[in-house]
């Protein structure tokens, strides 16, 4: 799969109204790291939309989420402690028009799972928006991709970009049926690097992001060459490397 360090087009509204968004998706750990790392990784992506998995969901969490988003020049849009861990974060070019935090079924013994949506604006476009962390268990793992599907369609937009760490690799039955179901952006435009986990030593791709029919993929990958992006902040940040993406939305 050819792969580029060409840079990403900045987000912007097209003249026809159709917006070129930049969504980032990343595991942040729970804020345990270096957050000053962390803060400037995610503001060196500019994303108009960020993904967080194991966002901070237990004491104070408001509070760091909060900071993460000002330090970064964001707000805090949905998900933490509702969601179960993913969050959304949203720059003030994003018009939000509701957001949505659910709990997935728990199995008794593991973590409670969830997903963060929204339904933003951004120029003349509409687009939905989850972030999820899905399971360690295989079986369970599979169930919550049909659950994502199912929320993604029930937002009720015609498009939508979804992401998150799906703690298992592309090939796996999990990965496949988000892939049937959506586009693999990674897939589709590779851009920058390809495994997001560990930081410290990349050698899997277990975070990614999709999207709905009619998104066109400008380019996705892990950060590795973009400028203000540190190879030392990426690791001190937390344990899995971030994956962006530049998107065109059709205008609604």
């Amino acid at each position: 799969m050819a792969t580029t360090d060409t840079p990403l087009p900045a987000s912007r509204t097209e003249p026809d109204g159709s917006a070129l968004v930049r969504v980032l998706s990343y595991n942040v750990r729970s804020m345990r790291d270096d957050t000053d790392a962390l803060a400037r990784v995610v503001a060196a992506c500019e994303a108009d939309l960020v993904l967080l998995q194991e966002a901070p969901r237990f004491f104070r969490w408001r509070k760091k989420l909060a900071r993460l988003a000002a330090a970064c020049g964001l707000v805090v849009l949905s998900g933490g402690a509702p969601a179960a861990g993913p969050a959304l974060l949203c720059s003030l070019r994003a018009t939000v028009e509701r957001t949505g935090d659910v709990l997935l079924p728990l199995t008794p013994g593991l973590h409670r799972r969830g997903l963060a949506t929204a339904v933003v604006g951004i120029g003349g476009a509409r687009l939905g928006v989850l972030s999820c962390h899905l399971s360690l268990r295989a079986e369970e793992r599979l169930a919550q991709a049909g659950m994502v599907l199912d929320h993604l369609a029930r937002l009720g937009v015609e498009h939508a970009v979804a992401g998150g760490d799906l703690n298992e690799r592309p090939g796996g039955p999990t990965h496949r049926r988000l892939a049937e179901g959506l586009r693999d952006c990674r897939t589709a435009a590779p851009w920058g690097g390809e495994y997001t986990s560990t930081a410290a030593d990349p050698h899997q791709r277990i975070d990614a992001l999709f999207t709905t029919a009619g998104v066109e993929v400008l380019g996705c990958g892990v950060p590795r060459s973009l400028p203000g992006v540190d190879r030392g902040d990426l690791v001190a940040a937390t344990d899995h490397l971030p994956v962006l993406a530049a998107l065109r939305v059709p205008a609604s």
